[in-house]
């Protein structure tokens, strides 16, 4: 008989984290260096600072085990913080498992995602330094939806670049960034030089997170006293969203549970890094051994296709290079109705773990799949998932359907990343029964990663 447990595990205000946890302070072996695109040698101090917020550097490099977080951004998480912790009991029954099914919620915020944990404090430490604006990109709208809020609340000028397929998929999100003051443009646009080089090739171009990523730093570099944002993917974000994982982890405390099985949809890995967080630093400490399940699309597969090489973060390789499971830094996902998703490469210290076994496993799913999921959680949870977020649903069925086979009753815990009140399209796409799953062809992957050494 499982035992009976709050519906919601809330934790208090005044039990919520004061600090960071940095999980490569915990790393046997870090990720490679970052490579200087100019000089082909790994990346110095003075080689971020162009590009980032001095404070944001310090945080990309260090190794230090907990940060501080600074009061501005605990007053503000307030607002919305401690998210909750809830125990998925309808879904246990549908599927008559033995497994117990948690989820930490992170859509209780306008932006509707966890990106709000990175934004308020990537904006709070360039207005500290005396920035005066911010460029960045986003897919689905997320991001930008996040940053354009911590931007409204310290009066600091923001320009977009939103990935031009989403930008038209999703034209309500753009209105809610331009409601909190922020400039957004399509990508592939005309305003970058790179822009413009993409659209004189093929005007059609859907765009990708590469592109925007691109153009936002170009507009950074070639704009006095502005500083690029970025949402996912680097040291900086997933020490930020740490927080996800520390509060998960002392609210299944409270109710006396550990999971078995943590999961989380994979982009870039800002939402799967700070899940796992507390829980990867148990595992790489050797006080418990969880099974980590990294979940990405079956149309942008770089955990479970790409290869593991030094490749630029972005279309026009003006980023430092990464080593990262990457499909290329040419490579154009499918326009899926995850957004947030369509990265060709990944975190370089996430991809670092999953090289090295930490991360267990990587799994690819058709986002029919994902939507099959997404509408069963939608009835029997009361929640409209963000597509992105249903990638971690679908795992977590099918990981309790195993646990059914096998007579196992292990805890689960996933991450629903944020609410899809912005992602009708997707769903009346799905209701019409327009939705079809799909993979790139082995041709295709090889041709993205043609170019990698």
């Amino acid at each position: 008989m499982s035992k009976k447990v709050p519906n919601r595990i809330l934790l208090t205000e005044d039990r919520m984290p004061k600090q960071w946890y940095n999980v490569r302070a915990d790393m046997p072996e870090q990720h490679e260096p970052y490579i200087n695109p100019a000089t082909m040698k790994p990346a110095e101090f003075e080689d971020l600072t162009p590009i980032f917020a001095e404070e944001l550097c310090k945080q990309e490099v260090t190794l230090e085990r907990y940060v501080d977080i600074p009061d501005e951004v605990l007053e503000y998480y307030k607002k919305y913080r401690p998210s909750p912790l809830i125990r998925a009991y309808n879904l246990e029954k549908l599927l008559d498992t033995p497994a117990r099914i948690y989820y930490k919620y992170e859509g209780n915020n306008t932006s509707g995602s966890h990106k709000l944990n990175s934004a308020i404090a990537q904006v709070y430490y360039n207005k500290k330094q005396g920035i005066e604006r911010i460029t960045t990109e986003t897919g689905a709208g997320q991001w930008g939806t996040a940053l354009s809020m911590a931007c409204a609340y310290f009066n600091m000028p923001l320009r977009v670049y939103m990935v031009r397929i989403s930008y038209d998929q999703k034209p309500y999100r753009k209105e809610v960034m331009k409601t909190y003051g922020a400039d957004v443009f399509p990508s592939p646009s005309n305003t970058t030089e790179i822009g413009r080089s993409i659209l004189a090739k093929d005007p059609e171009n859907t765009g990708s997170l590469g592109t925007a990523i691109s153009e936002a730093i170009e507009m950074a570099l070639n704009t006095p006293n502005t500083r690029y944002s970025l949402g996912s993917v680097l040291n900086q974000v997933l020490l930020h969203q740490s927080i996800i994982g520390i509060e998960s982890k002392m609210q299944l405390e409270m109710v006396d549970e550990y999971p078995d099985y943590v999961i989380g949809c994979a982009g870039g890995g800002s939402n799967l890094g700070g899940l796992m967080s507390a829980f990867m630093q148990d595992k790489l400490t050797g006080k418990a051994n969880p099974h980590f399940i990294a979940v990405e699309p079956s149309a942008c597969p770089s955990f479970t296709r790409g290869k593991y090489a030094y490749d630029y973060c972005d279309v026009g390789r003006i980023t430092p290079l990464a080593k990262m499971y990457t499909l290329g830094s040419d490579f154009i996902p499918a326009s899926i109705h995850a957004g947030g998703l369509r990265y060709h490469g990944m975190s370089p210290t996430l991809s670092k773990l999953y090289h090295d076994g930490y991360i267990d496993e990587a799994r690819a799913v058709g986002q029919k799949d994902v939507f099959d999921a997404a509408v069963l959680f939608a009835k029997y949870e009361a929640i409209l998932p963000a597509p992105e977020s249903s990638h971690a649903i679908r795992a977590a069925l099918d990981v309790a359907l195993e646990c059914k086979e096998r007579g196992e009753a292990k805890t689960i815990l996933f991450g629903l990343t944020g609410n899809g009140n912005f992602d009708l399209g997707a769903y009346a796409s799905y209701n019409r029964g327009e939705m079809e799953n799909y993979s790139p062809s082995d041709e295709e992957i090889q041709k993205g990663l043609s170019n990698l050494k």
